[in-house]
C-alpha cells in the first residue's frame, strides 16, 4: 500500500472511521501543531496540513490558507527568494538599523522609528515583522515578511495603535486580500472577481472548496475557526476529531461541551494532548466515551549516554543557584552558552574547573553541545533562547528546573521541578542520576511520560479509538 494510504476502519451503529482521507486543520503552526503534524508523518500518514494563521515561515509541506491565493513567491523571486536579514530592510537615507540576537530597531538620530521582530530561531536575525512608529511613538503599520524575503502583508493601525485592516500581496506585488478587523469582512480579489466574506470561517470554507477538501475528514486543534469550519461542512457521519492542545483550565469550554452533548455536526471525539489538561477535564466531568489521551511521536535525536555533562543556555547572568550547583556537583561539567557576550558576573564562573563558557556561541558549537550533554538545567531567569528545553528533551537530556525559572512545563517532569529555596533537592537528584544509570533511566521515563511521548503504533491505531 502506498505511503499515506494506510486505512483503518471501525464500524459501529454511529461511526465509520477511515484514515485515508484526512486533513490537518491547524489554527497556527506553533510547537504543538508541528508536533501533531510530525507525529502523523512518523506514522506514515501524509495528510495535507493547512494553517489558518501563519507567520510567513511555514515548511514546504504545509499550506497556508491566505498564501494559497497569493501565488508562488519562490518561482517569481527566483534566486532572490531567501529570508530578509535584519539590516536589509529598506529605510530612508540616514536612518540607522541596529540589532541584537533577539530583536532589531530603526532609528532616526535619537528617535526610534521602527522595531524589527525575527522569525525563529531568533539568533539568525531573519525578518518576520517590522513595526513602524509615528512621531508619538505609536505603531501605525506593520510589514509582514515571509521566508522568501518578500513583504506579503501589511497591517494598518489607527492613532490609538489599534488594528484596522491587513492587506495581503501576491508575489508580484498586487493586493489580493484585505481583511477588515473592525467589521470582520475579508475581501478577495481573484481572477478578476471580487469576493466578500463576512468572517474568517466563510473565507476558510471557500479555501476548502477551491482546494478540494470539502469531503475530507478533519483533524483540528482549535475551538475557534477550525471548529466552526468543521461544523459548517456537511457530512452523513461524525468523523472529525478535535486535538486539544491547550493548558489545563478550570472549566470545559462551551464548544467542547457541545461536542460531548452530540451537538457538533461532524466531530466524533476529543483527543487531549497534555496530561494535566486531560486529568482536569476528566475531573470536571468530560464524557469519557468521547475523550481520549494521546501525546506526540517525538523525533528524538539521540539517547542519553549517562555522561556527567550539563548544558545551560542563557542570555542573562541571572541563573538561579548556578554557583551553588557548580560547587556542590564537582563531578558534573557545566557548559554555559549564550548568544550574546557575557557579563563579568558570568565570566567569573569560568574559574571553576567544571565549567566551560561559550559567549556569543555559534550555531555549530551549540548543536555539538546538545549532542555532547546528557543533562539540562533550566535555571536561567528571563526568556528562553534557541527553544533550549524542547531541544534538550529531544536529545534525551535529563531536565531539572526551578519553579521560578521553568520555561517549558510540557517537557519537564513535575518531580524534577523544585522551589528555588530547595535547590539541594535538585543537587541530590542530579547526584543520584549520575551515580546510578537505572535511576537515571527511571527519571527519563517519567520525563517522557509527563510529555506524553507516544509510539508510531499509537498513531497508526488511531482508528481503533
Amino acid at each position: 500500500m502506498e505511503k499515506g494510504k494506510k486505512t483503518k476502519e471501525k464500524t459501529d451503529s454511529n461511526t465509520t472511521v477511515k484514515l485515508d482521507d484526512a486533513i490537518l486543520l491547524l489554527d497556527n503552526y506553533d510547537q504543538d501543531s508541528r508536533n501533531l503534524h510530525l507525529s502523523f508523518k512518523a506514522a506514515g500518514f501524509e495528510y495535507p496540513a493547512v494553517v489558518i494563521e501563519d507567520d510567513g515561515f511555514l515548511p514546504d509541506d504545509v499550506t497556508a490558507v491566505y498564501h494559497f491565493f497569493l501565488g508562488d513567491f519562490k518561482a517569481v523571486l527566483g534566486d532572490a527568494a531567501r529570508p530578509k536579514y535584519f539590516n536589509e530592510i529598506r529605510v530612508p537615507d540616514y536612518w540607522e538599523i541596529s540589532g541584537t540576537n533577539t530583536s532589531g530597531k530603526v532609528q532616526d538620530l535619537d528617535k526610534e522609528r521602527g522595531r524589527i521582530f525575527y522569525a525563529e530561531p531568533k539568533h539568525k536575525r531573519m525578518v518576520r515583522v517590522v513595526d513602524w512608529y509615528d512621531e508619538r511613538g505609536v505603531v501605525r503599520s506593520s510589514d509582514h515578511y515571509n521566508r522568501y524575503g518578500a513583504i506579503y502583508g501589511r497591517t494598518i493601525f489607527n492613532a490609538k495603535g489599534q488594528k484596522v485592516n491587513k492587506s495581503y500581496f501576491s508575489a508580484d506585488g498586487r493586493e489580493v486580500i484585505v481583511e477588515n478587523f473592525v467589521t470582520g469582512d475579508i475581501i478577495l480579489n481573484e481572477e478578476n472577481e471580487v469576493r466578500i466574506f463576512h468572517n474568517k470561517t466563510e473565507f476558510v470554507l471557500y479555501f476548502f472548496a477551491r482546494a478540494g477538501f470539502k469531503q475530507n475528514r478533519i483533524f483540528y486543534n482549535s475551538l475557534s475557526t477550525p471548529y466552526f469550519v468543521s461544523n459548517r461542512l456537511k457530512s452523513q457521519e461524525k468523523r472529525d476529531v478535535l486535538f486539544w492542545q491547550e493548558p489545563k483550565r478550570d472549566d470545559i469550554p462551551g464548544n467542547m461541551q457541545s461536542i460531548f452533548k452530540g451537538e457538533a455536526g461532524r466531530t466524533a471525539m476529543v483527543i487531549v494532548q497534555k496530561k494535566k489538561s486531560y486529568d482536569k477535564l476528566i475531573e470536571l466531568g468530560a464524557k469519557k466515551s468521547m475523550i481520549h489521551k494521546l501525546g506526540f511521536v517525538y523525533p528524538f535525536a539521540k539517547g542519553n549516554m549517562h555522561r556527567p555533562e550539563a548544558l545551560i543556555c542563557t542570555n542573562s547572568d541571572h541563573i538561579e543557584h548556578c554557583e551553588d550547583l557548580i560547587k556542590a556537583l564537582p563531578q558534573m561539567h557545566f557548559h554555559i552558552a549564550a548568544l550574546t557576550e557575557m557579563s563579568l558576573k558570568l565570566t567569573r564562573m569560568g574559574r571553576y574547573a567544571n565549567v566551560s563558557l561559550y559567549p556569543g556561541v555559534r550555531t555549530a558549537i551549540l548543536n555539538e553541545l546538545f549532542e555532547h550533554c546528557d543533562y539540562y538545567f533550566d535555571i536561567n531567569h528571563e526568556s528562553e533562547i534557541v527553544s533550549a528545553v524542547y531541544r534538550a528533551f529531544l536529545h534525551n537530556h535529563m531536565i531539572f528546573a526551578f519553579q521560578e525559572t521553568m520555561h517549558q512545563a510540557d517537557y519537564t517532569a513535575e518531580e524534577y521541578v523544585y522551589p528555588a529555596n530547595e535547590w539541594e533537592r535538585m543537587r541530590m537528584d542530579a547526584e543520584a542520576a549520575m551515580s546510578d544509570i537505572k535511576a537515571l533511566k527511571k527519571m527519563l521515563q517519567k520525563q517522557r511520560k509527563s510529555a506524553l511521548s507516544e509510539t508510531v503504533k499509537s498513531y497508526q491505531n488511531l482508528g481503533e479509538v
